[in-house]
């Protein structure tokens, strides 16, 4: 399975849905069930132009229903679409829950440190090089006036994740980087 997130919005730089149409050989075009829901869901007059365009998706698409802000994602065989608005995304998985089955669930952990990211990058490189089964990311984020990066580590295996965070916290500690959270 595979997700992709954003750009399938009403502005130009939202491609997702012709991309998808290209990448599989459909048609690309308008989405009557889709076209529909939003007709039904905006007050008369507000489906405008733009609006539309939310509507234009792969043929025979399957949708993902959206209780949010109404305008449907898609799914094209294991290629699953979804808005790119953090809350508006979150509403919609639960929706997928009978379409999503097999495999083992990926464990996380994050420890989110008060640091930028090109103070650990090279630190982090080190870590993930001897741990390639495991992804471990890195996301910049701005708190309280402050700068920090959440470190995220995925696996399959909870030995796997807890030896990456050690490790982690080995240069955290060497360098004196403050640990701001750790879940």
């Amino acid at each position: 399975m595979f997700f992709t997130t954003g750009g399938i919005g009403p502005t130009h730089d939202d491609i997702t849905a012709k991309s998808i149409s290209v990448a599989f050989g459909l048609n690309y075009e308008i989405h009557k069930k889709a076209f529909k829901i939003l007709e039904a869901y905006y007050k008369p007059g507000e489906f405008n132009e733009g609006r539309q365009k939310m509507v234009w998706m792969p043929k025979d698409a399957k949708l993902i229903l959206n209780p949010t802000s109404g305008a449907p994602g898609f799914c094209v065989e294991n290629v699953f679409c979804l808005p790119g608005v953090p809350s508006i995304l979150k509403s919609m998985l639960g929706g997928l829950k009978n379409e999503i089955v097999g495999g083992e669930p990926i464990l996380s952990h994050t420890i989110s440190l008060r640091t930028v990211e090109s103070e650990i990058a090279n630190s982090l490189t080190e870590v993930q090089n001897k741990n390639k089964d495991v992804e471990i990311g890195s996301y910049p984020f701005f708190q309280a006036g402050k700068l920090g990066v959440s470190i995220v580590i995925r696996s399959e295996d909870k030995s796997k994740i807890e030896s990456c965070s050690l490790q982690i916290l080995d240069f955290v500690n060497k360098k004196k980087i403050e640990v701001v959270e750790r879940n």
